[in-house]
Parts: C-alpha cells; structure tokens; sequence
C-alpha cells in the first residue's frame, strides 16, 4: 500500500473513532443528565463513594474529561466540596480505564445488532430518551467499527522497511514515548480513543509492548491536560480541581516511567498478548492512581490554590466582554441589525450562566454565587436597555419592510431574555435561599422532577441560540413542539405533587409552595425561549394564529 493511501485510510479510521466515542458520551448527557447530577451529589459525601460516583459516570460517559468538566463545576457552584470533586474524578479515571477494557474485547461480532437496534430506537421511536438511548448504541456499534479500521489499514506497517527504526526508537527512549502518548491523547481529546489505538496497533503487532507502555501513561497525563485546557477560562474551584488531577497523572506517570527505566516489568503476567497486556496495564495503573492520591488531596488542593490565583476584578470583567453594538454602522441597517444580533448572543451567554447552576443554589447554599448572578442580572438589564436605544435609533433612518419587521423581533427576543433574568435573580433566587433558611427538603420524587424540567429548558435554550442564528424552520418547530412538552411536563409534576400532598409525604408538604412556584418559573422561562422560534415559523406561514378551535 502507498504511504498516501494508509494515511488516508488510518485518518478516516481514527475521526470516526473520534467521532463515536463523543457520540456516546452526548447521548448518555441528553438522556441521562439530571440523573448523573444526582449521582455526583449523593455519592459525593464521602471518599470511597466519591470514588465508586466518578467510576460510574465515566462508564456511562465514556469520558474522564466529560465528568471532569462537570463535577468541577459543582464544585464552582458548592454544590459538592472542591476534594469530593477532585475524588469523584480520580475515581473517573479509573472508570474509562474500564471502558477500555470492555471496548478493546472483539466484539465485532455484535457490530451488525447493535446498529440495527440502535437505527431502529433513534429513527423509529418518538421519544427523547429512546432516541439518544439509540444514539448510545449506533456511537457503541461505530467505535467497533472504527476499531476494525484501525486494525485493517495499520496491517501492512508490519512489513514496511522503515517502521522497525521507529519502534526501536520508542522502546529505548521512553521520555519521547511517554510525552508522544500525552500529546495524541491532548490532540484527539480523548485518551480513550488514544489508548484504544495503541491497543490496535499491539495487536496488529505494529506497536510492541516495550513502546506501548509510556505511550499509555502519557496518554493518561495528556487527558488530565485536555480538562486543564477546556476549563482555563472557568471559575478558580473548577481550575483547582482540573490541575489537580492533572498533577496527580502527570507526577504519576513520571513515577511509573522511571520504574519501567529502572526494570524490566513482567507484562506477559498481564495477559496473553500484547494488546490484553496493554490495556491491563492501563486499568493497573488508574487503580494504583486512586490508592495512592487520595491521601493527598487536600495537600495538592492547597498547593493549587496557591498557584493559580486570579484577581477578582478580572473574573468580573470577562463577565462584561465589550457591547455588540456599534454606532459607526447604524445608517447601514443590515450591519446594524447583525450588531444586535451579536449582543443579543452576548446576552444570551450571561443568561446562559445564570440559568444552568439554580438548582444547585437550590442543593447546597452560596450566598457568594447567588450575589455573583444577581450581579449578572443587571448586566442583562443594561443590555436590553442598550439594545432598545439602538434600535430606536436606527429606527430613525429608512427601513425596508422586512429590515423594520427584523427590528421589532430582535426587540422582542432583548426583552424576553431580559424577563428571564428577573425570574431568576428575582423569583428563582429568593426560593433557593427561602428553602436553605427554613431547613426544608423536597421529596426525592420531587426533585427528581425538577432537575429533569430544568435539564429540559437547558436543552431548549440551546436550540431557541440556535434559531437565533441560523432561523432553521425544523429546529424552530421543534423548539415550539417542546413548548408543548413543557406544558404536559408540568403539569404531570403538578398532579403528582398533589397527590404527594394527600398520600401526606412531609418533605413534599413543607416544601409545596417553593415545589410548585419553581415548576412554574421553569415553565415560563421555556416558554421565553420558545418565543424566539415564532418569527421564523410566521414568515413561512407554518404558525396558526391562534390555538382556539
């Protein structure tokens, strides 16, 4: 085979990996959310099952870095302590270590099941879960698929002239490997599909044993520095928690290095062959990880909280980029209405943030970061109030019919997110702290209620973003078919809120009021959301004008 014609089979073998290992782990997000976030939060209390929490997320996410990003921001928010977090994700580790395990196991015989059934749920059923449960499977059925790419187009490596040099190379200087291993894993972002590929080409018997070894542990120090890089711009406990982790592997893998210098390791008692042995390895390497970090934890937090400092003035200022809004284009409607556009996204970032931490204000107390989104919604006010002198002022010029009508949606769309602020910082807010102050719980059924609305209107927002811009007509329908959804949503909760009552479950009735004034904030912020699609469907005629029969 041409050297041009394997790169291009190996590229295409490793995006597609690439691409259904992230398939996998946004399904399991968009089905299984609000329960991993009540995971975290119970099993977060204590070191062990911190630990057993983190392992089973990353088997159900498929990604270290995926429950990195998310603990760390509980963290940011309290709703778990800075050490649970950095546990849970010492523990996540561990867990891909055993997604390598089950996904380096021939499995292509289950290949053709797992995209028939996967097709069927995905395309044939109408529920959400059901179709991101088959997303799950169809991303599960394309990582074999993609294994098996892998393994077919680095076959002929074996005979090339030039590959025993290189691999020479590797296995005498480990300190090229190891750094070799963590730079893959940092470019695909993954350390699950970097390991995979290794385990590949050991099997194919490209890759020896000797210079799997440090390819592996760089890999596992190269996924604690894609959390680092992702969470760079996050608040300073998540920054804690990912450089943390990223010292733990790092330091780790430096530590296992110099043994493999030093010794030669017995890898033919880590399996039969070289791929077994490699993934055995990996697996050892994580739980040792585990056992021996934990005692140290709040030793490196100390040390990271030291080391990564940041003044507060400039947190609060990369909460304020500069306004959209430029003066200079206003007798040019259609660059000044593109200007609105963007503040209007600027604005929808700092609503964004206001809205995805309230139901952890609701779990834990935060007084810090409940004033912080107070805070927020003044910017949010101040933006609305921006964007109407604007529009009034372009208004003064000559507008085109359809350039006026653009206008007044923009307008619309400035003040419905300015109303989602207030139900926030104004309604939301006061529940949390009123709860906090009385000592009350919701029922278990309960919040699991309002964690899964709340998932729901996170998911809407992103796609009422996404009409704003693009003015998609399905995703504008979709986003109006939710507005429906949401209605049934609530009103299920109502009922079995109520019936609650009567069946005289305590936490549901010292908790009613907050309960039910919380669906109903949800409710209407959803339906704000929704508002954004309705221009979009007018000028295609596609939106009755009224829903009375």
């Amino acid at each position: 085979m041409h050297l041009s014609g394997f790169l291009v089979q190996l590229a295409g073998a490793i995006m597609l990996l690439l691409y259904s290992t992230r398939m996998v782990r946004t399904g399991i997000e968009r089905a299984a959310g609000p329960m991993l976030r009540t995971l975290f939060v119970k099993l977060g209390k204590g070191r062990f099952r911190s630990v057993f929490a983190g392992v089973v997320g990353a088997i159900f996410l498929q990604s270290s870095t995926a429950i990195a990003l998310l603990v760390s921001g509980f963290a940011a928010t309290g709703v778990v302590s800075v050490a649970a977090a950095l546990t849970i994700v010492l523990g996540a580790d561990l867990g891909t270590a055993i997604v390598v395990q089950f996904l380096s196991l021939d499995l292509s015989w289950l290949m053709p099941a797992l995209l028939a059934i996967g097709g069927f749920m995905f395309l044939k059923m109408h529920t959400r879960l059901a179709k991101q449960l088959g997303r799950v499977v169809i991303g599960i059925a394309l990582i074999l698929l993609s294994l098996g790419m892998i393994g077919t187009a680095s076959a002929p490596l074996r005979e090339a002239s030039w590959m025993p040099g290189i691999v020479n190379f590797m296995s005498e200087d480990l300190l090229i490997s190891f750094f070799g291993g963590a730079l893959l894993a940092f470019l695909f972002h993954s350390s699950v599909a970097a390991i995979l590929l290794f385990a590949t080409l050991c099997a194919q018997s490209v890759l020896p044993i000797e210079a799997g070894l440090p390819l592996v542990l760089g890999a596992n120090a190269g996924g604690g520095l894609i959390a680092v890089w992702l969470s760079r711009g996050g608040k300073m406990p998540a920054r804690h928690v990912t450089a943390s982790n990223f010292l733990f592997r790092l330091v780790g893998g430096l530590a296992v290095l110099a043994v493999l210098y030093g010794m030669d390791l017995p890898t033919d008692r880590l399996g039969p062959t070289a791929d077994r042995q490699l993934v055995n390895f990996h697996l050892l390497f994580n739980a040792g990880l585990v056992i021996v970090c934990l005692p140290f934890i709040q030793p490196v937090l100390a040390l990271m909280r030291g080391l990564i400092k940041e003044d507060p003035e400039i947190e609060q200022d990369r909460l304020r980029p500069a306004s959209a809004l430029d003066a200079a284009v206003l007798k040019m409607p259609n660059l000044a209405l593109a200007s609105v556009t963007r503040e209007l996204l600027r604005m929808s970032e700092i609503v964004e943030i206001m809205v995805t931490p309230v139901m952890d204000f609701f779990d834990a107390s935060n007084p810090q970061q409940v004033q912080r989104i107070r805070q927020l919604d003044k910017d949010v006010n101040r933006a609305h109030t921006d964007i109407k002198l604007y529009i009034a002022q372009l208004s003064q010029n000559e507008l085109s019919s359809d350039e006026a009508n653009r206008a007044v949606e923009l307008t619309t769309v400035a003040i419905s997110l300015e109303r989602v602020g207030d139900i926030i910082s104004k309604e939301l807010l006061p529940l949390t702290s009123e709860k906090h102050r009385r000592g009350l719980e919701f029922s278990e059924a309960g919040w699991k209620e309002l964690t899964a609305l709340h998932a729901r209107v996170i998911t809407n927002m992103q796609l009422a973003l996404n009409v704003l811009v693009s003015e998609d007509i399905e995703t504008a329908r979709k986003l109006v078919e939710e507005k429906a959804v949401m209605r049934k949503l609530e009103r299920e909760s109502h009922d079995k809120h109520m019936a609650r009552l009567g069946s005289g479950t305590p936490e549901s009735r010292a908790s009613s009021d907050i309960h039910l004034e919380t669906i109903r904030a949800l409710k209407e912020i959803n339906s704000r959301f929704a508002t954004f699609a309705y221009p979009t469907l007018e000028r295609r005629g596609i939106l009755l004008d009224s829903r009375l029969s």
